[in-house]
């Protein structure tokens, strides 16, 4: 078996741990603790949770998008494939190496989906960009962490909380749809974004059609 070799580290604004980036066997991972957040070799639900939330949209002539987590770029690049030409896509990342990480090591396992003219990249909390901006977006797709029940950071539990759901529901356009990723059902969570949105649930294979069981909630902003 070969090795698991560290090649990079990053630390994560408001936690003590850090990011870890692994190469192995041809594949990047990246870890927090003893938890796998990410790798080039299971993207499947992240795909779905832009193809779930684009059907759910609709066709809109020139859709305006936030991608709350750049991750290692699986969702943007799906959704871009998925938006038209006319699409224009904010792309909210807190952690600065990770955006160097998809530039410099393993952006090319998803297409190099930052190239692509129609994304401005911001590299902040997508928290302080949803409070920001009222009424600015057709689509919010959120891959933050490992969902509503915060593992790398506990300060994004603020965003999956009521508070944080109603400035989501108000970065919204009218009839603009926000998109949830998770690692697991959230009851709690799924009580509360009923209570802005309506909403569909899905449950998804990591890997498509194997792999472990993962939670996407797509809501309809009332």
């Amino acid at each position: 078996m070969k090795p698991r070799e560290l090649i990079a580290t990053a630390g994560i604004p408001g936690h003590r741990g850090e990011l870890r980036c692994y190469y192995h066997d041809g594949d990047y991972e990246v870890w927090v603790d003893h938890v796998e957040l990410m790798s080039t070799r299971v993207f499947g639900s992240e795909e779905q949770l832009a193809e779930l939330a684009i059907a759910r949209l609709g066709h809109r002539r020139a859709p305006r998008v936030l991608v709350g987590g750049l991750g290692m770029g699986f969702t943007l690049a799906r959704s871009l494939v998925l938006l038209g030409e006319r699409a224009s896509v904010d792309v909210a990342e807190l952690v600065p190496e990770v955006v160097q990480w998809n530039r410099e090591l393993f952006g090319h396992c998803a297409g190099h989906p930052l190239r692509d003219a129609r994304v401005n990249l911001i590299e902040g909390d997508v928290r302080e960009v949803v409070m920001a901006r009222e009424h600015t977006y057709d689509l919010i797709l959120l891959d933050v962490d490992n969902g509503p029940e915060g593992l790398s950071r506990p300060g994004n539990d603020s965003l999956y909380n009521r508070t944080g759901l109603l400035q989501l529901r108000r970065s919204l356009r009218q009839n603009g749809v926000l998109a949830v990723w998770s690692s697991a059902d959230d009851h709690n969570f799924e009580a509360r974004l009923r209570k802005h949105f309506v909403v569909d649930v899905h449950h998804v294979r990591a890997r498509r059609t194997k792999g472990p069981r993962r939670t996407i909630w797509v809501g309809l902003r009332r």
